[in-house]
């Protein structure tokens, strides 16, 4: 047992909620599930039309979907499609959300940069044209 009183040992000792399991404070974690959203989504929707797949695949071989040959694999391919389109757009909202935050904010700063070196290099255009014009008026005085 220390010798330390209970109130020293609290306050010495940094509090489990104030930093995340990797040791950096909590208010500077990223985001869980933004990294690789897009990466998250596709796979995910991959998966889910694979799912679909099997289903109807499983649906054919049993007689309860016709299949014919080549053009009924074709035919269950189309079926599965369509079934993992909607389940796609209603199971992976909050995926496709972050997937467009993610991409609005790389094309946004983007756009920002290109907007900044297209307006600098407009600027030192004018100036260049502005010293010019004061450099000619100065030698006609």
């Amino acid at each position: 047992m220390s010798s330390k009183p209970l109130s020293s040992q609290a306050q010495s000792s940094p509090s489990p909620s104030s930093q995340s399991p990797s040791g950096r404070p909590a208010a500077a974690a990223a985001p869980i599930g933004t990294a690789h959203a897009t990466l998250r989504y596709t796979s995910m929707r991959a998966s889910i039309f694979l799912g679909c797949l099997l289903v109807t695949l499983l649906l054919g071989h049993f007689g309860i979907i016709p299949v014919v040959g080549a053009t009924g694999f074709v035919f269950l391919v189309l079926i599965a499609a369509l079934v993992s389109a909607p389940l796609s757009y209603v199971l992976l909202s909050r995926q496709r959300d972050a997937m467009s935050a993610q991409i609005a904010d790389r094309v946004g700063a983007k756009l920002r940069t290109r907007t900044g070196d297209r307006i600098a290099a407009q600027n030192a255009e004018e100036d260049a044209a502005d010293d010019a014009a004061r450099a000619a008026s100065a030698q006609q005085n």
